[in-house]
């Protein structure tokens, strides 16, 4: 790989470890709903990408399912579970969609798996569940078990999306922002009446957030990333893309003072052992896996 490419990589894993810190900030400390966030994100890339939307992809019934799968619905559970859980321990357990979408692929487009495989699938579970548990109340943290269903429904999403051919990265934004709105709209306005008051009173804080999740990273990240696995066989760009959860738990630690024992430390250490492995014998959904669990998010 050029050193150009290299960099480039190593910008989109830093910036989507920088989404995850910022997101964790805007639904904690700035109080912002989580599904009103994740309304006003796929509002701006809808807007910014529409010049993309048409013509419209075949089948439509099935993008748009894989859209709400990849985009709103993931995003919004998301935020959801990032609320309550520490952006170093949600970026752990999202490792989880690895072994889920290779699952999935077996199930679904009949893709072999092999006993190498089962055990970076087996590692990555104990590594996920290590860090989800709760020694003291005996009890999994309900913020991380969403972050766990944010990773199944993008999984579910990237295995779907290898039914559906001719789609470009912009043109799938436009029908993510599109597809994403309405449903997002109707949930914030029913569960988060008043949203908007709290998004006014964060201020411009809140409005850059929402710019730079939409833009650069949505946009701008994830179309570099697209190039770069067309340009590098996806055994090369997977094992590195491991960038994203290690920047994440550093980021984690310095930016939003997350704690980092012993738990954590073996947990981190089992997950990303188990999704190296799975990774370097990529299946044919890896790379659009690889970009959904390390967050556009």
């Amino acid at each position: 790989m050029p050193l150009r490419d290299f960099a480039l990589l190593v910008g989109v894993c830093l910036l989507w470890a920088l989404n995850n810190i910022i997101s964790k900030l805007v639904v904690s400390d700035l109080a912002t709903p989580p599904l009103f966030y994740a309304a006003v994100r796929f509002a701006l890339v809808a807007a910014i990408t529409l010049p993309w939307l048409f013509p419209a992809p075949r089948p439509l019934w099935r993008v748009v399912v894989v859209a709400l799968l990849m985009g709103g619905g993931n995003f919004a559970v998301f935020f959801v579970g990032l609320k309550t859980s520490t952006p170093s321990a949600a970026a752990v357990v999202l490792q989880l969609g690895v072994p889920m979408t290779t699952l999935l692929s077996w199930l679904i487009l009949g893709e072999k798996l092999r006993w190498r495989r089962g055990i970076g699938i087996a590692l990555t579970f104990a590594g996920a569940m290590l860090v989800m548990w709760n020694p003291d109340g005996f009890a999994i943290s309900v913020g991380l078990i969403y972050i766990a269903l944010a990773a199944f429904l993008g999984s579910l999403g990237a295995v779907m999306m290898k039914q559906v051919e001719g789609v470009k990265p912009l043109q799938f934004q436009a029908w993510v922002g599109f597809s994403s709105i309405f449903p997002l709209t109707a949930l914030t306005l029913w569960f988060e009446p008043g949203a908007h008051h709290a998004a006014i009173a964060a201020g411009w804080p809140f409005a850059a957030a929402v710019v730079f999740s939409a833009v650069v990273v949505s946009v701008i990240a994830h179309t570099a990333y697209y190039g770069l696995i067309q340009r590098h066989d996806a055994n090369l760009i997977s094992p590195l893309t491991l960038m994203t959860p290690l920047a994440t738990i550093l980021l984690g630690v310095l930016v939003t003072n997350d704690p980092f024992g012993w738990r954590m430390a073996a947990g981190t250490a089992l997950a990303l052992a188990g999704v190296l492995i799975i990774a370097l014998r990529p299946n044919r959904v890896m790379p659009l896996l690889l970009a959904v669990r390390n967050r556009d998010q």
